[in-house]
C-alpha cells in the first residue's frame, strides 16, 4: 500500500510517500526557517502564506522522487492537528481535495501520533538494512519532546478487526509539561540571550564549550503527578540571571551584530557565534541544557519503570539534542532499558512519520468524510489512571 503523506502543521511544509508502513520511497521537506528567523520565532500568519505557496510544489517532489504518480498511491494521511489552525488547514484542505479529485480515501492523522511512529518506523528501516539490529518492544514508554510539545505515553498494540491482521495502537498519556514545552524553553533562552533561530541547535552546539555545573538550577519538582513537567521555572531562572547583568548587554551587542550580517546576507553559524560569547554565557547555556536534558531523561525512566516496559522511545525536534541522546543512552544502559531514537531526519516535523501512521488506519479500513478539519488543539490518547 502507498500512502502519501502531507504535514503543515507549524512551519515546515512537507511530503512523503511511504510504502506498507516502513519503506520511505521519497520525504520532502520545505523549511521555513529563513523566513521566520528575524523574529527569533514562528509568526503564524506567515507560516500559513509560506504553506500555501509551497504544499503542491512540495506534494509533487515528493510523488517524483518516489517515482510514483498521485494517481498511484492507494491512499493520503494528512496531519489534523494539533498545531497552528492556519497551518494546518492548508494540508487538509490541500489533501482532501486531491483526494477527491483522485477518488482516493484519505485519513487525519495526530501529529503526536506521527512523531511516536517515526521511532518504530526508523526501527524497521534499520532492520531492513541489518538483521541484528534490535526490535522495538511492545509495551514501551515513549516521550514525544519538541518545541511544541512534551509529553509522556504508555504505547500499546492490540489485535485489529478479526481476519484484518492490521495492528492498533493504543495511547495513554502518562505526564506532560504544564507549561512550557521543552524545545520551546530552548527557543525562548536562545532568543533572550541572542543566539539565534532556531534556539534548540545553537544551544546544543555551544554547550559543550560550557561547564554544566557552573549554576545550579536545582531539580524541577512536582505537585500532584510526579510524571508531568515544567520548563517555565528554569526558563525564567535564566531571564533573572541575565537582566540587569553584563550578560543583558553581551545579548545587545551580538543581536546586533547577527543583524549587521543578515542584512550583508549572511547567517552566523555556531562557531562564529561561539566567539561572540563570554564563559560566563557558555558556561549558563551548558547549564541550562543539562537541567532540562536531566529532568527529561529522569521522568521518562522513571515512567518505564513504574509502567514495567522494557523499551523506552524518544522521538520530536528535541531528540536531535545530541547530550539527551548520550544521556538517554548511558541511562538507560546502566538501569536496563532498550533505547530507540528516529533518524534526526525523522525526529523533526516530516510527512513520512504521517503516512507511516496512516497506513495502519487506511489498512484498517478507516475513512475520512468530508468533515475532516483542522484542529489546534488535538488530544491523543487517553490520560493514564493514576
Amino acid at each position: 500500500m502507498l500512502v502519501l503523506g502531507i504535514e503543515s502543521s507549524c512551519d515546515e511544509t512537507a511530503a512523503a510517500v511511504v510504502a506498507d508502513g516502513e519503506r520511505i520511497l521519497s520525504a520532502v521537506v520545505a523549511s521555513q526557517v529563513l523566513t521566520h528567523e528575524r523574529y527569533g520565532g514562528v509568526v503564524p500568519e506567515l507560516a500559513s502564506r509560506e504553506h500555501l505557496r509551497r504544499i503542491a510544489p512540495v506534494v509533487d517532489e515528493a510523488c517524483h522522487r518516489a517515482a510514483v504518480t498521485p494517481r498511484e498511491v492507494d491512499g493520503l494521511a494528512v496531519t489534523e492537528g494539533p498545531g497552528l489552525i492556519g497551518s494546518l488547514l492548508v494540508g487538509v484542505v490541500y489533501a482532501k481535495a486531491l483526494a477527491r479529485a483522485l477518488g482516493k480515501p484519505v485519513v487525519g492523522v495526530n501529529h503526536l501520533e506521527g512523531h511516536i511512529q517515526a521511532v518504530w518506523l526508523t526501527n524497521k528501516v534499520a532492520r531492513q538494512n541489518d538483521a541484528s539490529v534490535e526490535a522495538a518492544s511492545f509495551p514501551n514508554v515513549t516521550l514525544v519532546v519538541s518545541g511544541g510539545h512534551t509529553v509522556l505515553y504508555r504505547v500499546e498494540i492490540e489485535s485489529g478487526e478479526a481476519g484484518s491482521g492490521v495492528p492498533r495502537f493504543r495511547y495513554s498519556r502518562l505526564g506532560q509539561t504544564r507549561d512550557d514545552a521543552a524545545g520551546e524553553a530552548f527557543d525562548k533562552v536562545a532568543k533572550l540571550l541572542a543566539l539565534g533561530y532556531p534556539g534548540g541547535p545553537i544551544i546544543d552546539r555551544l554547550a559543550p564549550h560550557g561547564k554544566a555545573a557552573a549554576v545550579d538550577f536545582g531539580r524541577i519538582r512536582m505537585k500532584g503527578n510526579p510524571l508531568d513537567f515544567s520548563f517555565s521555572g528554569i526558563k525564567t531562572a535564566v531571564l533573572y540571571r541575565v537582566r540587569g547583568s553584563a550578560l543583558a548587554a553581551e545579548a545587545e551587542d551580538r543581536g546586533r551584530w547577527q543583524a549587521d550580517l543578515r542584512a550583508g546576507g549572511q547567517r552566523p553559524g555556531p562557531d562564529q557565534i561561539r566567539e561572540h560569547c563570554s564563559r560566563e554565557t557558555l558556561d549558563l547555556v551548558a547549564s541550562f541544557q543539562n537541567a532540562v536534558v536531566s529532568d527529561l531523561v529522569e521522568r521518562t525512566l522513571a515512567a518505564a519503570e513504574s509502567e514495567g516496559v522494557a523499551s523506552v522511545g524518544v522521538s520530536g525536534g528535541v531528540a536531535c539534542n545530541s547530550q539527551l541522546r548520550r544521556s538517554f543512552a548511558a541511562a538507560a544502559q546502566r538501569q536496563g532499558f532498550g533505547v530507540f531514537f528516529p533518524s534526526p531526519a525523522l525526529s523533526t516535523d516530516n510527512a513520512a512519520m504521517i503516512a507511516a501512521a496512516g497506513y495502519f488506519k487506511l489498512a484498517a479500513g478507516e475513512r475520512a468524510d468530508p468533515t475532516l478539519t483542522a484542529h489546534a488543539s488535538l488530544p491523543l490518547g487517553v490520560k493514564a489512571a493514576a
